[in-house]
């Protein structure tokens, strides 16, 4: 019933302000009440919980490196459309993490080594919940064509799918932080170490596992001999090795995993922009990321009704609204509020999404979820410029759905 409701719950939901992660969470909250004769605290199976939500989250963050169509190459002009998302990860993020962290020590009366990881944990945007507010998925069309225009021409979508993919790595070095102050008292006994090694050595590793796993893999996808060749053969189910073996490279390496996760799809989606292959494989992970995030947010809602919030205090509490509702909209404007982005010119004309008119409308959710293959080496027509938006005509969804 569980893997029913979650296949059913984001289209009967996408028009409405309630969204699938809620109430699958809510139902988990029911299963809780249930007479179970087994333990559903997080705490009693951490081991198993741990690699779960590990596996989540690398399965996502590979779905989002995939859904990207801007590309990022050496050239100063793709990092300077990047811009956004430099400024929620370079200022957004860590200004969230010192106000989190104050405001625990402050108001939740936390030790300054747990609230620091308390703030780490945090600040980063989920990309496995901010899936909704995403972009909608990898383009393909014509070689010749500038596919950057397409699922890029809103900015803020742009901006929080491309920051939550790297976010996550990121903050670890701060997790380390907060380890490193509870074990080693004060700053300056690992204040350089953490940042020659955890922020800067670490990172860089990870990168470059990400981007050597992910140039292996696409060249097994669209460079080897064709009996071999995945892209040819139409079988996407490469990607669910891409996530793993570039998580345990980069952990293998001292690098951060989840940076390595996100960089190897990131790489993978760079060779052979235009192939139909990546949109089969982003409809893969996707539904394997359906799946697993299912399963993760049951589990939450029974322990949320079995005593996992036994120890909440009024603090606690403030401390999570303050989050949710000041910190991280401050942080955010500070980051963003004054800059213009790099398409403004190009979206100023362009017709807002509005509450009613989300992202996954009929036209572009039967074109995401549907069954019917692409011919090997085949690619898709390219989507109308006001396809997947409020302006789309009806013959513009049917001659892009349909191929």
């Amino acid at each position: 019933m569980a893997l029913l409701l979650g296949a059913l719950l984001p289209r009967s939901t996408a028009r409405h302000v309630v969204s699938a992660p809620i109430v699958l969470t809510g139902v988990g909250a029911l299963v809780g009440l249930l007479p179970l004769p087994f333990s559903l605290d997080p705490v009693d199976h951490r081991t198993v919980l741990t690699h779960l939500t590990e596996l989540c989250v690398i399965v996502a963050l590979t779905g989002v490196g995939l859904a990207l169509d801007r590309p990022l190459t050496r050239a100063r002009e793709t990092w300077r459309r990047w811009g956004a998302t430099w400024r929620l990860l370079l200022l957004a993020m860590p200004l969230t993490i010192g106000a989190t962290a104050l405001f625990g020590w402050w108001v939740a009366g936390l030790a300054p080594a747990a609230a620091l990881l308390l703030a780490s944990a945090l600040a980063p945007t989920d990309p496995v919940l901010a899936a909704d507010i995403q972009v909608e998925g990898p383009t393909t069309s014509d070689p010749d064509e500038d596919l950057e225009v397409h699922d890029e021409e809103d900015e803020v979508r742009f901006a929080l799918t491309s920051e939550a993919g790297l976010n996550d790595g990121l903050a670890f070095p701060f997790v380390y932080a907060a380890i490193l102050l509870a074990s080693k008292g004060a700053v300056q006994e690992w204040g350089l170490r953490w940042v020659s090694y955890e922020l800067i050595t670490r990172t860089v590793l990870g990168v470059a596992a990400g981007v050597a796993v992910g140039w292996l893999l696409a060249k097994v996808a669209f460079r080897a001999p064709r009996r071999i060749r995945a892209a040819h053969l139409g079988d996407p189910i490469i990607i669910i090795a891409a996530p793993m073996v570039s998580y345990g490279v980069g952990e293998m390496v001292r690098g951060w995993g989840f940076v390595a996760a996100f960089v190897c799809a990131l790489t993978m989606r760079a060779a052979d922009r235009g192939h139909a292959y990546h949109e089969h494989m982003h409809e893969v992970v996707e539904r394997l990321e359906q799946l697993l995030t299912l399963v993760v947010l049951l589990l939450l809602g029974a322990a949320l009704t079995r005593g996992l919030l036994s120890g909440l205090t009024l603090g606690g509490a403030l401390v999570g609204v303050a989050l949710v509702f000041v910190i991280r909209p401050l942080t955010a404007w500070l980051a963003l509020g004054r800059s213009r982005s790099p398409t403004s010119s190009s979206t100023a004309t362009s017709a807002p999404r509005s509450a009613s008119s989300p992202p996954s409308s009929a036209c572009a959710a039967s074109a995401r979820s549907s069954t019917w293959p692409t011919p090997p080496g085949r690619r898709r027509s390219p989507r109308s410029a006001s396809c997947g938006r409020s302006s789309r005509s009806p013959s513009c969804c049917r001659s892009w759905c349909t191929g």
